[in-house]
C-alpha cells in the first residue's frame, strides 16, 4: 500500500509541477507567462497576468509538495482549486468524457490522499505530521475550501459577460 500511495503522489504531483513549469517558464512546450496570460485573458479573467502567475506557481509548488508528501492538505487544496477552475472555465461545455473527466480524477486523487494520508514514504511522516493532518475531516476541509476558492476566482475574478466588461 505504501508504494501505491507513493506512486500516485509522484505521478500526480510531478504532472502538476510539469504543467506549472509550462505556465511559468515555457518548458515542455508551454507558453510561459506571456502565453498563459493570453490564455487567462481569453477566459475573461480581470487580472490575467496575476492569474497566470498564481496558476503556474500553484501547479508547480503544490505539485512538488504533493509529490514529496509535504504539507499534503495544503498541496491538495492548491491542486483541487486549479482543477475546479479548469472544469468551470474550460472543460464543462465539453462534457464529462470529452472534457473534464481527467480533472475530476485529479481532484479526487488530491482529496483522497488527504483522507488516507500521504503514506509512510512521505515527508509529512518523517516530520511526524501525517497523523495530525489527514483523515475525513481534513479531506472535507480541503474539498470545501477548494470549492469556495474556485467559486470566488471564477466569479469575482472574471468579467461578467452581460456587462460587456473585457479583461485587460
Amino acid at each position: 500500500m505504501e508504494y501505491g500511495i507513493l506512486l500516485i503522489r509522484l505521478l500526480v504531483g510531478l504532472a502538476f509541477a510539469a504543467h506549472g513549469s509550462q505556465k511559468l517558464l515555457g518548458w515542455f512546450g508551454g507558453g510561459g507567462l506571456v502565453g498563459t496570460n493570453g490564455f487567462f485573458a481569453s477566459l475573461g479573467y480581470r487580472a490575467p497576468a496575476a492569474m497566470a502567475l498564481l496558476a503556474g506557481l500553484t501547479e508547480l509548488g503544490c505539485g512538488l509538495l504533493f509529490a514529496a508528501g509535504l504539507a499534503t492538505p495544503l498541496a491538495a487544496l492548491g491542486l483541487a482549486v486549479v482543477m475546479l477552475n479548469a472544469i468551470v472555465t474550460v472543460k464543462w461545455p465539453l462534457g464529462f468524457f470529452a472534457g473534464y473527466e481527467l480533472e475530476v480524477m485529479y481532484l479526487a486523487v488530491a482529496v483522497a490522499v488527504v483522507g488516507t494520508g500521504p503514506g509512510r514514504l512521505s515527508l509529512d511522516r518523517a516530520i511526524g505530521w501525517d497523523d495530525n493532518i489527514t483523515g475525513t475531516a481534513w479531506a472535507s476541509v480541503v474539498l470545501v475550501g477548494a470549492i469556495v476558492t474556485a467559486v470566488l476566482t471564477t466569479t469575482l475574478g472574471r468579467a461578467r459577460a452581460d456587462t460587456g466588461e473585457m479583461a485587460s
